[in-house]
């Protein structure tokens, strides 16, 4: 039995049934990162002695008789941008380079209680800004699909390690889409869950009013168990709210209403990618699902209205890395000898930033800036509400929309790193969802060669059940021949 294969069902029934320890599937999977990490570099920091005394305490739970959670025992990493107590915690920056997290993210505490097991930390896009982990001060992620191309970002490391299986399961962030796209790209299943259901408490925020914690997974199952454990208010998160309580209520396709934005499928998408989403629509449609096409007027807006709104939260955000108050300082580098406060936070900050935390950091600080507040900022903030408004209308008719995640499947490694804005145009159909507060999830639909194509299965507010029943449906159908 090839013990990487497994899903978090499949771990548990053999953890219960004896077959295997909790040590052994960790020992298993740490020599499985040994073996791809050499090609791969999904990992920014391994915890080889961590997760073997946590799998110790899972065996001896079993041993004595007790009862274990659904997730106990079972191996998994987590984006180095949500703090695990002692352990490094980079953002993948430089000017974090040595920063050891002092407290366990919420998410974390809640995933300790159910017993997961934490392998590492892994690969991401610089404070999370960027679509193909290229921007990792470490070094990039490569796809386990095909290693000339990128994983996708920010939380490539993430849906890298899911697909290579170098863990069961695994934690991202997403605030443009830096979940749901490295999953389309890897080929693995993915999560953006409403605004608010998870807590950031413990998430280095890059811009707060978007991001968003939520899982990757082998399948919708292992996505869902996942969710159902880090979901839920916590008092240290005043954005975080209580999920309501959902219903057994079971899905029929003949009963379910799909809605297909007619702005999703238009110029610039892939044709082959474009092909795959629609014949997996077809299916459901043949099922007796209702299509129907609707639009989303201010789509066309949103990218726009984005790079608006995130690069001025994170000039915000961002702030607080000077050297003095936080970050890795320029006093203490020979090179920069200097004794000067403003020299201190120039260098600081010029130094150990990478190009794209300090474009976007520019940019947000200049559309904050007096005289242009105004005509940007708050005429984003007028857009968003639009946006939101859209989606709001479309579920008045529908009860999912299916689109593609991404509007091409992976790039290679090199091909837009020079053009922020062809990488930018990546996240066109991922954006407007954080925008409007939504839950998205990611799902593989077909292949164009070894390249996966994602689904993105988009909800109204705290719908996830309805798109984790959608996303099953999808799963069992695109099984078939």
């Amino acid at each position: 039995m090839d013990l990487t294969k497994l899903t978090i069902t499949q771990a548990k029934q053999g953890l219960k049934n004896k077959e295997f320890s909790a040590t052994e599937l960790t020992e298993v999977f740490l020599a499985q990162i040994e073996k791809r990490e050499k090609d791969m570099h999904a990992y920014l920091t391994v915890t080889d002695d961590l997760a073997l005394a946590q799998a110790e305490k899972i065996d001896e739970k079993i041993a004595a008789g007790e009862e274990i959670g659904d997730l106990a025992g079972i191996p998994c990493a987590i984006k180095d941008i949500i703090l695990l107590e002692g352990i490094k915690c980079t953002a993948g920056s430089k000017i974090l380079e040595n920063y050891i997290a002092p407290y366990d993210a919420t998410v974390i505490q809640k995933l300790k209680k159910a017993g997961a097991i934490f392998l590492g930390k892994t690969n991401m896009d610089e404070f999370a800004m960027g679509s193909s982990t290229e921007n990792s001060a470490f070094g990039p992620t490569r796809n386990p699909r095909d290693l000339q191309r990128v994983p996708g970002g920010s939380s490539g490391g993430s849906a890298a390690a899911v697909a290579a299986e170098e863990c069961v399961f695994s934690l991202g962030s997403d605030t443009g889409g830096s979940i749901r796209q490295p999953a389309s790209f890897c080929g693995v299943v993915g999560l953006k869950p409403t605004y608010g259901a998870v807590s950031r408490y413990g998430l280095m925020a890059m811009a707060s009013s978007l991001d968003q914690i939520g899982p990757f997974a082998k399948n919708v199952a292992d996505c869902k168990k996942v969710f159902d454990v880090i979901k839920g208010k916590d008092l240290k998160d005043s954005t975080s709210a209580d999920f309501p309580q959902t219903t057994n209520y079971k899905l029929q396709t003949t009963n379910l209403k799909i809605g297909l934005p007619k702005e999703y499928f238009s110029q610039g998408i892939d044709p082959e990618v474009e092909k795959l989403v629609k014949q997996a629509i077809k299916k459901l449609a043949d099922a007796g699902a209702e299509v129907k096409e609707i639009n989303l007027p201010h789509t066309e807006y949103a990218l726009a209205c984005y790079y608006i709104i995130m690069p001025s939260e994170v000039s915000a955000n961002l702030a607080r890395y000077d050297g003095i108050k936080y970050g890795t300082s320029a006093i203490s580098d020979k090179r920069f000898a200097t004794s000067d406060l403003l020299d201190v936070y120039l260098k600081t900050r010029g130094h150990y930033f990478g190009a794209e935390p300090r474009r976007r950091i520019m940019l947000g600080t200049y559309t904050l800036s007096a005289g242009y507040y105004d005509a940007y900022y708050l005429k984003a903030q007028k857009v968003r509400t639009k946006v939101l408004q859209d989606f709001q209308k479309a579920f008045e008719q529908v009860d999912v929309i299916l689109t593609p995640t991404s509007p091409t499947p992976a790039f290679k490694i090199g091909e837009k790193v020079d053009d922020p804005i062809k990488m930018y145009l990546s996240d066109i159909y991922t954006v407007p969802i954080n925008l409007a507060g939504v839950p998205a999830l990611s799902l593989s639909c077909g292949k164009i060669g070894n390249l996966p194509v994602g689904l993105q299965i988009i909800g109204k507010h705290f719908s996830e059940d309805l798109i984790f029943q959608v996303a099953g449906m999808c799963e069992e159908l695109l099984r078939r021949p």
